[in-house]
């Protein structure tokens, strides 16, 4: 073995918590595999209403979730499968969702865009753009007022703060030094269109620092580099210093849907971040520490039979039913739902 190479395996473990980065490994292939079985199934005919992928994206969900407790909070966006799994909830259940089917969390009523559930503090992802900050400062506000330990971390992504949420939601939590950690996934895009060109000023970490928020700037496709910028912003927020942003650039490998062929992105680019895939650099990290390959393997293998028994439970479980329309939902009264 060439020394600069036994050197370079020797630094990995020293410094390397083995058995935490290959959670986060287990982690972010469960999500993958259930974003790819998602995929699929939608091109089969199976999933009701759109499907935001975030895949490229895992490391920032897993490095983030990976240090909070179960019952801490987080609200989630359109693309949020990763978040809610790294929080976690379950794999049956969401892809149950995404079926519309009676045993999804939301009994097929929400779909990919609003699965919730607050067993395991996942406040619900949202369908509209920013949407999920308001609700993650009032949910921080709520835990202030009870002086309650528990935190709220909320997930958003760049095109989010150009809305009128961001500004909102910031400001009102830096006012009352609310206990909540906000992490823009920073992919380069809203929607089909870069940030960049539609976004004025430096972006969303002097957005953030403008309102008196300090901003983390950190490497979203280095799970190790998120865990530990998360770790230190938890203990701070959970030992009331109030609002931490949290701004992770990374990189969406698919289209802003799964039916999206992302044309508008030169092929080139594309192939350049698939060599920066988080779920490859965390193998080769732990390759590089001496985890056979084998286990590497075994870990993907297991994530995808997971996800497939998912899909099987999904298409075998039954429609919800009709009278399922009228729960979950305002009550305006019997005579105006033509009751007797």
């Amino acid at each position: 073995m060439p020394a600069i190479e036994a050197d370079r395996r020797g630094e990995a473990r020293a410094n390397l918590d083995r058995a935490r980065i290959l959670g986060h490994y287990r982690t972010m292939t469960r999500i993958r595999a259930f974003e790819e079985a998602a995929e699929q199934a939608l091109k089969d005919g199976h999933v009701k209403g759109a499907v935001h992928l975030s895949i490229g994206q895992e490391a920032v969900a897993s490095g983030v979730c990976a240090n909070l407790a179960l019952d801490d909070f987080i609200t989630s966006n359109h693309r949020g499968h990763g978040h809610t799994l790294a929080k976690g909830a379950d794999m049956t259940a969401m892809m149950a969702e995404l079926f519309a089917r009676a045993t999804g969390y939301c009994q097929g009523k929400g779909g990919s865009m609003h699965i919730a559930d607050f067993r395991v503090g996942m406040l619900g992802a949202n369908g509209v753009v920013g949407a999920g900050i308001p609700i993650a400062v009032g949910a921080a506000h709520a835990m202030k007022l009870a002086r309650d330990r528990r935190i709220v971390v909320c997930f958003f992504g760049d095109g989010a703060v150009n809305r009128g949420p961001f500004l909102e939601g910031l400001n009102w939590a830096r006012i009352f030094d609310l206990p909540v950690l906000f992490v823009c996934e920073d992919n380069g895009f809203a929607a089909t269109t870069r940030t960049r060109s539609v976004t004025g000023g430096p972006g969303p970490s002097a957005r953030a620092e403008s309102l008196g928020i300090v901003a983390t700037p950190v490497d979203g496709n280095d799970v190790v580099a998120v865990d530990a910028a998360t770790a230190d912003l938890v203990d701070r927020v959970r030992g009331g210093a109030g609002p931490q942003f949290l701004h992770a650039r990374t990189y969406r490998l698919r289209g802003h849907t799964a039916a999206d062929a992302a044309t508008y992105r030169p092929a080139a680019e594309v192939e350049e971040h698939w060599r920066d895939d988080p779920i490859r650099r965390c193998a080769d990290l732990l390759a590089l520490d001496g985890v056979p390959r084998a286990e590497l393997d075994a870990l993907a293998d297991a994530a995808r039979s997971e996800a497939a028994a998912a899909v099987a439970a999904g298409l075998a479980a039954p429609h919800p039913d009709i009278a399922l329309a009228w729960t979950d939902v305002q009550d305006v009264g019997a005579a105006a739902r033509g009751v007797a």
